[in-house]
């Protein structure tokens, strides 16, 4: 009758005998693996209910952080291709001091080409760009702008996602068409058509202007970046500046992924060059303090559902000792050890942990793909414009995590209820009744 009883099925066993062989002694971590897994199926109404905590917050985990991290990825893609690019070739110093001498780090586009950085094979373009600010007017209003000179037809790949509301983009055989960011636009009382002027400082300490076309509007995420922006072609740029050079040459990767490696690549085989190369994550401040704080978060959404798995499991886990308290009585009598006991418990929880990990990272994946499919309104962030819908994106890391977050909180929360059935006088237990 006793030796039916599944706590004690394997009380013949010892696995701390040194004559017991490797094999035997995986042997037998296995069946007492297996007498847990009985154990669980036996008193199946409380394991069904820690299984189920388990589940929801590997669940829970799951459509957190694949939220936060569709955010990550859109954001920095969406920083990317919104004229950022992957690597910024310049002259050494202009992050730190072109905007109070933006001349002094003027470069020639052909000595950029020159070097080879674009037959790179991660290397889709290099688009030259060039930085200016001035003053804009139309009519009685005047504003001041802050500009930059591109090529219309590499820009199309640098910056694929720049919403036209209006008109069309800029055009490499029409130099004096430019953009006008829309809310530029708004305040200076201009449309696709209208013609504005433009002046800027020139090199020398002079004043230039040039009449040009308004040929279409764009609009960003960021509302006050539309504000004062425009663009213009680069040829443009150099006219009304009278130079000839470039302050930047941006490239644009085929693969976000391959950043760092193209960034060691460039570092190494160009530094004769004098150039210096910048990736977009030492750029994207907005993107990178958005991820700081986002990952903190996520941290505390992990600490409380850990801290929920662990009351939990340890609950289920010590009423189950309880209850059984004269089956450990029996088996301490009959000669099982108290560490086999204290193994017995914590193979118990820790094969909750496995089935509500491994169900709950399933049920994770399905709820992730269908919202995703269905997609999540949000409303425009502080200082932007326009709404998105957002996704869950899970990954294996994350897949990872969740599992192993589910086996390492049922493995603590178990180690007490364990202990504390090892540690039971057989007298007393014995004499214990329900």
């Amino acid at each position: 009758m006793l030796c039916q009883n599944a706590l004690c099925f394997f009380a013949d066993v010892s696995t701390t005998d040194k004559s017991v062989s490797g094999g035997s002694q995986v042997q037998v971590a296995w069946a007492e693996f297996t007498n847990a897994f009985r154990n669980i199926v036996r008193q199946y109404r409380r394991s069904l209910f820690g299984i189920s905590a388990v589940a929801f917050g590997v669940v829970a985990m799951l459509l957190t952080a694949g939220f936060v991290e569709w955010i990550f990825w859109a954001a920095r893609e969406g920083t990317i291709e919104e004229g950022l690019g992957h690597i910024h070739i310049m002259q050494p110093g202009y992050l730190a001091n072109g905007q109070a001498d933006p001349y002094k780090y003027l470069m020639e586009e052909k000595s950029v080409r020159v070097s080879g950085i674009e037959e790179l094979t991660a290397v889709r373009t290099a688009a030259p760009r060039i930085g200016f600010a001035g003053l804009i007017s139309r009519n009685e209003t005047t504003l001041s702008f802050i500009g930059e000179g591109v090529s219309p037809q590499r820009e199309r790949i640098l910056s694929p996602s720049l919403q036209i509301t209006e008109g069309q983009n800029l055009a490499q055989d029409e130099n004096k068409g430019i953009l006008l960011g829309r809310g530029l636009a708004e305040n200076l009382g201009a449309t696709v058509g209208d013609q504005v002027v433009l002046m800027a400082t020139t090199p020398s300490g002079g004043f230039n202007a040039v009449e040009v076309n308004v040929r279409g509007l764009f609009g960003t995420v960021s509302k006050a970046y539309d504000e004062s922006a425009l663009r213009v072609p680069l040829p443009l740029a150099q006219q009304l500046l009278r130079v000839s050079g470039i302050h930047l040459s941006i490239l644009v990767l085929d693969d976000t992924m391959r950043t760092s490696d193209t960034l060691k690549t460039l570092r190494s085989d160009f530094k004769d060059t004098g150039f210096e190369f910048v990736p977009w994550y030492d750029l994207a401040d907005f993107y990178n303090k958005t991820v700081e704080l986002l990952s903190k978060q996520v941290l505390v959404v992990e600490a409380i559902i850990a801290a929920v798995i662990v009351l939990s499991i340890s609950n289920t886990m010590t009423m189950g000792v309880l209850e059984r308290t004269s089956e450990i009585g029996t088996c301490l009598a009959i000669g099982r050890r108290r560490r086999q006991i204290l193994r017995q418990f914590i193979y118990e929880g820790l094969t909750i942990g496995l089935i509500g990990g491994a169900l709950g990272v399933l049920l994770g994946w399905m709820l992730a793909t269908a919202i995703s499919t269905i997609g999540i309104p949000m409303p425009p962030p502080p200082g932007m414009s326009d709404g998105y819908t957002g996704e869950i994106m899970l990954t294996s890391q994350l897949a990872v995590e969740a599992f192993l977050l589910a086996l390492g909180t049922t493995l603590l929360a178990s180690v007490y209820p364990a202990w504390r059935a090892s540690r039971m006088e057989i007298v007393d237990a014995l004499r214990h009744h329900h």
